[in-house]
């Protein structure tokens, strides 16, 4: 029997809490100025695959969220006058003991009054070795002796994901699929889930006393969530984009408790981005003014590009316009801010994103509280930010930082911040021009567990006219295989958006081949969207044979259904070629597990672009065995009802349709590809 070596990890949430009274006063201590609400404790992690020139340091800190209410009476307060270890969150970003923390004191509204009743949430990402998990923490005002101590230990229960929805074009969200994991050694029962908000825009760091008592249904049923089990909660409470407080009551045997989660509350969708979409035409203009190109964007499924304006193409939103008939969602930088924070610009916008790569900076990277500074002017908005992470190293310092966080990293012929030759994956056969595809995987995995219950995206690798050739390799994008897997190792692991590297123009014609396969991938993620976006991961798996990695299997589960991912790890460098190569569909049978209101599944069946496909497999104590002849990607569905095998054969009809209807296709008719080619400036072709 294949080895299995399990690599799943849950960032957990939980509290200890001790108020100290001052024994000065017995009437001070009775109504102290605060009390400690609760406490989540994220984790630092770090991926033990990856390989660096330098260690990076273990990672024993915790991106830490106080939540505080202020007293019914005595001395009023605001954030400016919370300190920790007796010293201003300023002080201790300056001295090194924090990476950042979101009350430096000079933040908007830091000297807004925390009313009787009302709640805030003071955030702060630890740096120092001897301030990290398991650590006390004391808590008081300044100029007062009342305090309380916090010890930073994760919670057994945790909210692993929070994602939250409404009408396409809403400004405001009514619906929320939440992921609770019981890592605890005894069972829990699920209570009510409230949400608090804050009290105005103006007053954006201050949640009010009162609650939004949501409707909840919850899988399984009866509410009972055993050790190693999860639990997800379908909650209906109507929701204003913005930063929200998530609280989910539980019952462990006598004891009630309360397990929080702080997010900004935005409709998800899943958004296939590309990058550098917008360049010299031949004729001067963008390429986003050409209906050949955006017909070509649409047919890959893409629905989100890296640009703010471009004039010809984002101001023509009549009904015949260019952008009615192809929209792209903007991803940038968003100012002024007036002019994007409308109701009907809001549906328009995937995300803030302007700071690069900080983790990078061009050499020389921009600390984790200049980052903060630079996005803070959009908390009060209804506009999520982004940060793009580049260094799994160090982007646990940067973790919390933004609402939707992604990451780009490329595995072949590419800039890279880990050692690639470092790599000992195929016995002593070292490279310069890859890195395991699977570390994608490793990576999502690790920047996902510090974001919870925020889910994350990637910027994949895809078509690029402009790398250099690394290690002697000849093709300087990747191959359509290598594309795909990496892709995968990302999707596997429970993104809920793609950004592709890149799609410009030069680059799709560079490499025309690929086209084909992120058409593939974009119509499979289309077909399964709704289970990315519903769901939360569930387990990680690496399956070895003969001492050899040999497949990758990842879950996510979803309020209908499961997806089961197994991914070949058997593939080798080519010593000519320089690429990697995948051998020919192998026999295989692969063991998943699935939480126990999805453990009797009506439907198994395998999922791609080409449709539905019949596995065999069996029902098994803990989950399902799916025998199967495959390799590369494989996607398997573990339905609870007929209907969702029907649902994605209709939604994969659809997007043929889709694709046909745009009667322009690059990928099938050579006229077309050529069409596209004139677009090219002549100097570029």
């Amino acid at each position: 029997m294949p080895r299995v070596s399990l690599g799943y990890h849950r960032a957990m949430v939980t509290v200890l809490i001790a108020m100290l009274a001052s024994p000065t006063s017995v009437a001070h201590a009775a109504e102290p100025p605060f009390t400690v609400v609760g406490v989540i404790v994220t984790p630092h992690v770090r991926a033990s695959t990856m390989r660096y020139r330098r260690d990076p340091g273990m990672a024993d800190g915790a991106l830490v969220r106080v939540i505080l209410r202020a007293g019914p009476q005595g001395r009023a307060w605001s954030r400016k006058d919370v300190r920790f270890y007796g010293r201003t969150g300023k002080e201790l970003v300056d001295s090194g003991v924090w990476a950042w923390c979101d009350f430096p004191g000079d933040e908007i509204g830091a000297s807004e009054p925390v009313l009787p009743g009302e709640l805030t949430v003071l955030t702060f990402n630890t740096r120092a070795s001897d301030h990290g998990i398991g650590t006390t923490v004391p808590i008081a005002l300044d100029g007062t002796d009342s305090a309380a101590t916090i010890t930073l230990i994760p919670d057994d229960v945790c909210i692993a994901a929070a994602t939250f929805f409404g009408p396409e074009s809403a400004v405001r969200v009514d619906e929320a699929v939440i992921h609770v994991v019981n890592n605890g050694r005894s069972a829990v029962r699920i209570g009510d889930v409230r949400f608090r908000q804050p009290v105005a825009r103006n007053r954006f760091g201050t949640l009010g006393s009162a609650t939004i008592r949501a409707r909840v249904r919850t899988l399984p049923s009866h509410r009972n969530v055993a050790p190693g089990e999860t639990a997800i909660l379908l909650a209906d409470a109507p929701l204003d984009l913005t930063h929200t407080l998530v609280e989910v009551d539980l019952r462990q045997g006598r004891h009630a408790r309360t397990i929080y989660g702080y997010l900004r509350a935005r409709p998800e969708s899943f958004d296939i981005s590309g990058g550098w979409v917008s360049s010299p035409a031949s004729d001067g203009r963008s390429t986003l003014t050409h209906e050949e190109f955006l017909k070509t964007l649409a047919g890959l499924h893409v629905n989100t590009a890296h640009y703010t304006e471009v004039e010809g193409y984002s101001d023509r939103t009549e009904p015949d316009g260019l952008y009615a008939r192809y929209p792209l969602k903007r991803f940038g930088h968003m100012q002024p801010v007036e002019r994007y924070d409308r109701d009907d610009m809001l549906p328009r916008i995937h995300g803030v994103e302007f700071l690069g790569e900080p983790q990078y900076g061009g050499g020389k990277p921009v600390p984790p509280q200049e980052v903060w500074r630079q996005l803070h002017p959009y908390a009060p908005t209804r506009l999520p930010t982004t940060v793009t992470h580049s260094e799994e190293a160090v982007w646990r310092f940067y973790a919390g930082l933004s609402d939707y966080p992604h990451y780009d990293a490329y595995r072949v012929n590419a800039p890279a911040a880990d050692a690639w030759r470092m790599y000992d994956r195929w016995h002593g056969q070292r490279i310069g021009w890859g890195a395991p595809l699977e570390t994608i995987g490793d990576m999502c995995r690790s920047l996902r567990d510090m974001s919870r219950p925020a889910p994350t995206a990637y910027w994949s690798q895809g078509p690029h006219h402009g790398w250099s050739s690394y290690g002697g390799r000849k093709r300087t994008s990747p191959t359509c295989d290598e594309i795909r897997l990496q892709a995968y190792h990302a999707l596997a692991s429970r993104i809920t958006s793609l950004y592709w590297f890149n799609l410009s123009l030069k680059s799709l014609l560079a490499y025309p081949d690929t086209m084909a396969e992120l058409r593939r991938i974009g119509r499979e993620i289309r077909m399964l969207e709704r289970v990315y976006l519903r769901g939360s991961a569930f387990r990680y798996a690496q399956v070895m044979e003969d001492g050899t990695p040999s497949w990758d299997l990842a879950s996510i589960v979803a309020p209908e259904a499961a997806a089961m991912f197994a991914l070949d790890l058997r593939y080798r460098p080519d010593p000519d070629e320089k690429v990697f190569v995948f051998g020919p569909p192998r026999k295989a049978t692969f063991a998943f597990a699935l939480p126990a209101f999805l453990r009797n599944p009506t439907d198994v069946f395998r999922v791609d672009a080409d449709g539905v496909h019949d596995v065999s497999f069996r029902r098994t104590r803990t989950g399902v065995t799916i025998s199967d002849r495959t390799h590369k990607v494989a996607v398997y569905i573990a339905a609870q009802t007929p209907d969702i095998r029907q649902d994605i054969l209709k939604r994969r009809l659809e997007l043929i349709q889709r694709e046909r209807d745009l009667g322009f296709d690059p990928v099938g008719n050579p006229s077309d590809l050529e069409a596209l080619r004139r677009l090219l400036p002549r100097q570029a072709r």
